[in-house]
This record gives structure tokens, C-alpha cells and sequence, in this order.
């Protein structure tokens, strides 16, 4: 069997085993009775390397097909969900074909970590492209690219000169204002996670119950349709990841572009006393499981090259890792801004303390 109809076949019996719920340790018993029968597992070739991806296929498959031009190393590439993947590399354990785990929010990563299923690596080179803040301190995962968790309002009802602070969102001024998604998604779990860690608990949780006050209504939807909020009149302000904003401006989507119009956006904490706004990253791994080390290690340094950090970062509406590597042209319309220097890191450690504090302050 070659490593190519090995890696497919695999792929297929694992969504049927995912399908049916099939505990981990009946996984691992079925696979030594195949070993035990005979059956051979091939090993895949060095100058391979297999990637799965939360990313989805059009987001980052050109880049991986250049890396295969420039290395000759063959990428094999499944997407899917961040979850859905991190469930099957769980499932699979030592015997996953991956060698690579993409996926976005540092909260994520840190999951993934925290499951066993990435391993510990190192170059002098990557240590060099990726600032110290943007990567696992353990060296699990890097950053491929960033996001910021902003504050986005409405043009024609919102005086700028009144934004300032995530904070200052808890102000009486807002009640009624303000819409956000559920508590349940990762974004916003990072956000508090990241003023746990400045602020401590106890603010933080005084800060949602401020925030959960000055809703329009209650939480809903995602990204996209918050900002799609502000513009129809349902709210005034919201926080989004400005790729979903970025992404609306290059729209060939009238609806979209006239969102983008009405829509602003403020770059929170930029006082000079403050930390600056929140920011959060696409980042890779590599699986506990790898068999291709060599040639991951290879893939993950091309993707933090110039040209791929450029073309990554302007197709996926989002800011380069590496410094000195202009943002894309829409992002840069935006303006400058100081950064949140936090250990993402952080983000992750305080996770179970962020879910703790909204679910007690009634943010669903």
C-alpha cells in the first residue's frame, strides 16, 4: 500500500469511527489486532508531510503547493474543524498519519498542547522570525499570522472621541448599545483570558457583569453578523477580529461592502499608560505523532518566509508574525496601533478561569 492510498484510507476510517463514537482505547486495541493479523503500517516517506488543517483549503493550500515547488516535499492536506481535527488527532494518537496541527486562537493551541497531541521543537531560525510572545513557551506551537480582537462601531451614531478601553465598554453610557457572540466561542474566551491575566479575576469578572448590562440583546451569531449589527441599527458597538472586517472590504458582495462603509473601527487600550489592544494568531504544531519532523520543521519555516507571510497574511485578511513584513493594504487603511505584548501562553493557562468567570456573570 502506498503512503498516499495509506493516508486516505485512514481518513475514511476515521470519520466512521468518529461517526459511532468509538472510545480511544477500543481504537488502539483494533489497530494492534490489524498490526497483530499481519498487516503492515507504512511509513511515510521523509519527504512527505501530512497537515491538517482548520484552515479552510483555499486559505492556505497555494502556499503549501509553493512550498512543494521550492522543497519537493509532497503535503498531503486535510481541513476541517479546530475541533472536529484536535478530536481525531486525540482519537488516532500514536498511530495519526499528521505530522502538522494548524488551527486558530491561541486558546486552541493551548488545547491541543494540553492533550498530548503536539510535541515540543525548536530552531534558531523560527526563534528568530517569531517573537517570544507569540509563541507556546514550551515551544510547542508558533504563529503564523495575527489577528486583533477589536472594537468596531457605528459611523453616524457613535462619537469616537467616547471609545477608549475594552473596560470603558462596562460605562452606563453604552447600556442598550452593545452586541457580542456567546461565551462558548474561543475569541471571546481569549479576550477575558488576556485581562485576567493584566487585571486579575476579580475586575474582570466586575467588567462582564458591566458589559452583560449594556447589551442590545442577548449574545448571538458570529463575527460577521455582529458587524452586520452596527451597520443595520441593532447595536452601536461591538467587538470583532478585524479579518471578518477586512474580509467584508475585499467582498465583491454589495451588502458586504456597504457594511464595511458604515462600519468604523477603534483600536482599544492605546493610552500610553495602557497595554494596547488585544491581539490573537493562526499558529502550527507538530503533532506528537509525527514521523516526518524533519520536513515539518521545513514546512513551518517556509510558511514564516517573506513571500509567505505576505501572501498568507493578504489572503487571510490578517497581520504578518514576522516583523518588517507590511500589513495587507486594506488591514494598513486601518491605521496603527500598539499591540498587547501578553504571553499568549497566558491566554490558554487562564482559559477554565475566563469560562468560570462569564458563565457567573450571566454572559451565555
Amino acid at each position: 500500500m502506498d503512503t498516499a492510498t495509506f493516508f486516505m484510507l485512514n481518513f475514511n476510517a476515521h470519520n466512521l469511527l468518529n461517526s459511532i463514537s468509538l472510545p480511544r482505547f477500543k481504537f488502539t486495541s483494533m489497530l494492534s489486532v490489524f498490526l497483530a493479523a499481519g498487516f503492515a503500517l507504512p511509513v511515510l516517506a521523509d519527504e512527505e508531510v501530512n497537515v491538517y488543517s482548520a484552515r479552510k483549503e483555499a486559505l492556505i493550500k497555494p502556499m503549501l503547493d509553493r512550498f512543494e515547488e521550492e522543497s519537493g516535499v509532497t503535503v498531503n492536506l486535510i481541513t476541517g474543524s479546530a475541533d472536529a481535527l484536535l478530536r481525531r488527532l486525540q482519537v488516532e494518537g500514536e498511530y495519526s498519519p499528521a505530522d502538522i496541527f494548524i488551527t486558530v486562537d491561541a486558546g486552541r493551541l493551548h488545547r491541543a498542547k494540553e492533550a498530548g497531541v503536539l510535541q515540543p521543537f525548536q530552531t534558531a531560525n523560527i526563534d528568530k522570525l517569531v517573537p517570544a510572545h507569540l509563541r507556546d513557551s514550551d515551544d510547542y506551537w508558533y504563529s503564523l499570522s495575527q489577528r486583533s480582537r477589536t472594537i468596531f462601531y457605528a459611523k453616524d451614531r457613535v462619537d469616537v472621541t467616547q471609545l477608549s478601553s475594552y473596560e470603558a465598554l462596562a460605562d452606563e453610557q453604552w447600556k442598550g448599545r452593545i452586541c457580542v457572540r456567546s461565551s462558548g466561542n474561543i475569541y471571546n474566551q481569549s479576550l477575558v483570558s488576556s485581562m485576567i491575566e493584566v487585571n486579575g479575576e476579580d475586575a474582570t469578572q466586575g467588567w462582564v457583569k458591566g458589559l452583560m448590562s449594556n447589551l442590545a440583546r442577548p449574545p448571538f451569531g458570529g463575527d460577521t453578523d455582529l458587524l452586520k449589527a452596527v451597520a443595520t441599527g441593532v447595536c452601536d458597538i461591538t467587538i470583532a477580529n478585524t479579518y471578518y472586517f477586512g474580509r467584508m472590504m475585499k467582498s465583491d458582495n454589495a451588502t458586504d461592502k456597504l457594511v464595511a462603509e458604515k462600519v468604523g473601527v477603534f483600536w482599544a487600550n492605546q493610552a500610553a499608560s495602557d497595554r494596547g489592544v488585544h491581539m490573537n494568531v493562526s499558529g502550527a504544531g507538530i503533532t506528537a505523532a509525527s514521523v516526518n519532523k524533519d520536513s515539518a520543521i521545513k514546512l513551518i519555516e517556509f510558511l514564516l518566509s517573506d513571500e509567505a507571510q505576505t501572501w498568507y497574511a493578504d489572503v487571510n485578511n490578517e497581520y504578518p508574525v514576522v516583523e518588517g513584513i507590511a500589513p495587507p493594504i486594506n488591514l494598513a487603511s486601518f491605521g496603527d496601533f500598539r499591540a498587547d505584548t501578553i504571553s499568549l501562553t497566558k491566554l490558554g493557562d487562564n482559559n477554565l478561569k475566563a469560562v468560570k468567570i462569564m458563565d457567573m456573570a450571566g454572559w451565555k
